[in-house]
C-alpha cells in the first residue's frame, strides 16, 4: 500500500469525497487535475508533520499543487463543510457534549509556553 493511501482510510475518504468540489477542465482542455485523494493526503501530511511544503515526499502530488488546492478549498469553504459534516455525524451518535465545549481561545497556551504576555513587538518601554 502506498503512503498516500494510508493517510486516509477508505471509510474516511468515502465521507470526504462528496464534500469536495467537482473539478472541471478549462474550455481549452489543459492538464488534468491531480487526484483529489492524493492531494488531500499530501495536505494532511504537511499539516500532520509540520514540514515545509517543499519537503513533501515525491509519492504525493507536487507541493505547489497541494498548496494551491489547500488555498482553493479554503476559499470555497470546503474545510468548513467537512468540519461541520463530521461534527453532525458525531452529534447524531451523541459523541459531542455541548455543555463541555469551549469556543474561546483563552485556554490555549501562549506560543513558546509563556505564562505572561509580553509587550507587543515594536512597543517601547517607559522613558
Amino acid at each position: 500500500m502506498r503512503r498516500t493511501e494510508r493517510m486516509l482510510t477508505d471509510r474516511q475518504w468515502d465521507k470526504i469525497r462528496p464534500l469536495l468540489p467537482k473539478l472541471r477542465g478549462g474550455p481549452k482542455g489543459g492538464r488534468p487535475w491531480a487526484d483529489d485523494r492524493a492531494v488531500l493526503a499530501g495536505i494532511l501530511w504537511v499539516l500532520k508533520t509540520g514540514a515545509r511544503w517543499r519537503d513533501l515526499p515525491p509519492e504525493y502530488p507536487s507541493p505547489a499543487t497541494c498548496w494551491r488546492r489547500l488555498w482553493m478549498y479554503e476559499q470555497l469553504g470546503v474545510w468548513d463543510r467537512i468540519w461541520r459534516s463530521f461534527l453532525r455525524q458525531l452529534e447524531t451518535r451523541h459523541r459531542v457534549k455541548w455543555q463541555e465545549c469551549f469556543v474561546d481561545a483563552t485556554f490555549a497556551p501562549a506560543k513558546g509556553g509563556a505564562i505572561v504576555s509580553g509587550r507587543p513587538s515594536g512597543a517601547k518601554g517607559r522613558r
